[in-house]
């Protein structure tokens, strides 16, 4: 089969080939996938570029956890009649060489959930990380009517989703965004409220909005970034659900500043879900997604080939929404919303 992967960590033009590898059998409890998308998420790109722990111990690495497909074949102990089913998947590359950069994976039946007819392959690749993110970072605040739910980075892959969660569980929303563009997109998602994330007075808007009580729960994308002024924005009893500190990996906060709130921080880890919280964030997201209400934006479409220009699109921060490889798509022409060049 042909497949994307990388030999060494480091940029993404300079690591990538393209090339036939084998490919894989389903073993017991496993399903063989025909990959049609493969999604990018910045999990991904970090590993890559070797960033992330722990660290590198693979000869040869076919990346990325997300995808969607068609189950081409199961493996012993797996209902046969899920062979042809459409399905997304989750983890493909979580603790292991091979992702879904590729025209198969092989991976266990749990990591194969069906697809909604309605939802394309190049949306369902968009689930894994980002869908599945929003609605643990929404629902671990406990979203309802008469609560205050605050989205930081309400726009992105991840909050866009949150945002939908939360709407749709009844709380009033508020969503930070870094754009007119994106702001639309959160106000469309569910958003109550949407303010500009670099704005001075954000901590007063916030207090206006709530009747100065503060915010019942925070979705954070940022942590390092942004928490003076989310331990400023939480309610007595708040929740903090923060799943990326990009800025800034390492920092010191006031433990007083949440402590005095008796606030609750919480981080968020998709691939370390328990089962039982899998299988809630599968149920609540089906509906959601079947329904149109939850709709992930591709910003940037390419083929297999494409990939390390994939990679540099969603290192660049410029795209707004998901970036996926094709693997369909051949010689159409890919599509590209967002290109900073």
């Amino acid at each position: 089969m042909r497949a994307a992967y990388y030999e060494r960590t480091g940029p993404a033009s300079a690591v990538f080939q393209i090339g036939e590898v084998d490919t894989p059998r389903p073993g017991p409890g496993e399903v063989l996938v025909r990959v049609m998308a493969s999604g990018i998420n910045p999990s991904d790109t970090k590993k890559r570029a070797g960033w992330m722990r722990p660290p590198w111990r693979f000869e040869r690495v076919i990346p990325h956890s997300d995808g969607a497909g068609v189950i081409e074949a199961a493996g012993s102990g797996v209902d046969r009649t899920r062979i042809g089913e459409r399905v997304w998947l989750w983890n493909a590359q979580w603790g292991r060489a091979t992702g879904t950069a590729a025209e198969f994976v092989a991976l266990p039946a749990a990591q194969a959930v069906p697809l909604p007819e309605s939802v394309s392959f190049i949306e369902g690749a968009c689930i894994g990380i980002p869908a599945r993110t929003g609605w643990c970072a929404a629902q671990w605040g406990k979203p309802g009517p008469g609560r205050h739910v605050l989205v930081q980075g309400g726009a992105g892959a991840v909050g866009i989703t949150a945002v939908a969660v939360a709407a749709e569980a009844g709380a009033e929303v508020i969503a930070t965004v870094s754009s007119d563009a994106k702001a639309t997109m959160a106000h469309n998602a569910g958003a109550a409220h949407v303010l500009r994330r670099d704005q001075r007075d954000l901590v007063d808007a916030v207090a206006a909005i709530t009747a100065g009580k503060g915010v019942d729960h925070i979705v954070e994308v940022d942590f390092g970034a942004n928490w003076q002024a989310d331990a400023d924005m939480l309610a007595p009893g708040g929740t903090v659900a923060a799943y990326s500190s990009s800025s800034t990996p390492r920092f010191s906060f006031d433990y007083y500043a949440f402590a005095a709130k008796a606030a609750v921080l919480r981080f968020v880890q998709v691939y370390l879900l328990e089962p039982e919280e899998r299988a809630a964030c599968e149920a609540g997201l089906a509906p959601l997604l079947a329904s149109g209400r939850l709709k992930p934006r591709i910003a940037a479409c390419l083929p297999l080939e494409g990939i390390a220009r994939a990679h540099e699109l969603q290192e660049s921060g410029y795209q707004i929404g998901n970036v996926v490889l094709d693997l369909a798509l051949g010689l159409r022409r890919p599509i590209l919303r967002a290109d900073p060049r």
